[in-house]
């Protein structure tokens, strides 16, 4: 059994998926504006900051944890991101991914923090460094860490529309 692969692998799945979806933020459709536009009607405040502030961060995250670097790290943030978008665009859609639920961002997140937990493997450049940022201590930082950070992003920053209200229901 060779783990070191089954490591490479996991994250060669995980972080270019990350890095596409941050590329995407900012070069797909509608481009940062429009993502922009997204958060804001997901109720994130101000939206063009978090637009800009999602996309690094997906991307260097995403880098990161296929080049098996600060691995812990990395997944801190995958786990930061997964929270955000299962607390904003998958809130009240239920479990399952077809439908719009969160599934999906609860399997990154779980993956991230196991590659916390296993680390990144021999074929990592955190081995060439000699960088031990893996174990249970360090899949607790990515979790709680990463947790934690979202938390406190929603608390000042999420500021989602009210249903009924007068912008929503004059379609403004």
């Amino acid at each position: 059994m060779d783990i070191d692969l089954a490591q490479l692998i996991i994250r060669l799945a995980l972080g270019p998926m990350l890095v596409l979806h941050g590329a995407n933020k900012v070069w797909g459709g509608g481009g940062l504006t429009g993502t922009a536009g997204w958060f804001e009607s997901l109720g994130l405040r101000p939206a063009w900051l978090h637009a800009r502030v999602a996309a690094v961060t997906e991307i260097a995250a995403g880098v990161l944890l296929t080049l098996g670097l600060l691995t812990g790290l990395a997944a801190a943030a995958f786990v930061g991101l997964m929270v955000v978008a299962m607390l904003t665009d998958h809130r009240g859609k239920g479990y399952f991914v077809f439908k719009g639920g969160w599934e999906y961002v609860l399997l990154v997140a779980m993956v991230a923090v196991a590659l916390a937990v296993g680390g990144p493997g021999t074929w990592s450049i955190d081995s060439l460094l000699g960088l031990d940022l893996a174990g249970p201590f360090w899949g607790v930082v990515a979790l709680a860490g990463g947790a934690g950070a979202a938390l406190g992003l929603l608390a000042l920053c999420y500021r989602p529309a009210r249903r009924g209200s007068v912008s929503e229901s004059s379609g403004g």
